[in-house]
């Protein structure tokens, strides 16, 4: 085993998505254990008047708690932070939630560019993003962040995912990241995760 690889702890799950990723966000969820021992930060593009129902929605499906991020909130490995509406979900140092209300990116607030960032600056090779089902770029400028902070991305195969734009232009800025069906999704994250320890 590389010695290399027994120094990096990824605990920090950040994943973006539009048009067509629910589907992919409820496999990968119910996918993970409940000693999942990593945060997941969530921006799905929603329309910012919409009921906050995606939580609830996506708690349903996982072990794990799920619920919308609030301000000045810890990032907490085994929890699941979603974006609320209007709001840009964004990490601060040393490890909390801010939400913005910073200018919309790629036409969306909450983007995940902004996640993927802010994530990738704070908690560096810590990070694993993660590009689902959408009908733009955003993510791909974040993905590439979070692969030059150290981190992992992966991508949604584009021909599984309903709008695959999102996924396509990330695969085009970070040309090695992994395609992955929502299947093989969360099996890749528990790996990434638990390669802590390897």
């Amino acid at each position: 085993m590389d010695a290399k690889n027994t120094q990096v702890m990824r605990d920090v799950i950040v994943i973006g998505g539009a048009q067509g990723a629910t589907e992919a966000l409820r496999q990968l969820l119910a996918k993970l254990p409940k000693d999942f021992p990593a945060a997941v930060l969530i921006v799905i593009h929603t329309n910012p008047t919409g009921p906050d129902y995606m939580a609830s929605v996506l708690g349903r499906y996982s072990t794990l708690s799920v619920g919308y991020g609030k301000e000045g909130e810890p990032v907490l490995p085994g929890r699941v932070y979603l974006a609320p509406p209007d709001r840009h979900l964004e990490v601060v140092s040393p490890g909390i939630i801010h939400l913005g209300d910073g200018p919309k990116l790629h036409l969306a607030r909450p983007a995940a560019d902004r996640l993927f960032a802010t994530a990738a600056d704070v908690f560096r090779e810590r990070v694993i993003s993660v590009v689902l089902s959408g009908g733009d770029s955003d993510g791909a400028d974040g993905a590439v962040e979070v692969r030059n902070a150290g981190g992992l991305s992966f991508v949604q195969r584009p021909e599984e995912a309903p709008v695959p734009s999102m996924p396509i232009e990330t695969m085009r800025k970070t040309v090695l990241s992994p395609q992955l069906s929502a299947e093989e999704m969360a099996d890749a994250l528990i790996k990434a995760v638990g390669s802590v320890h390897s």
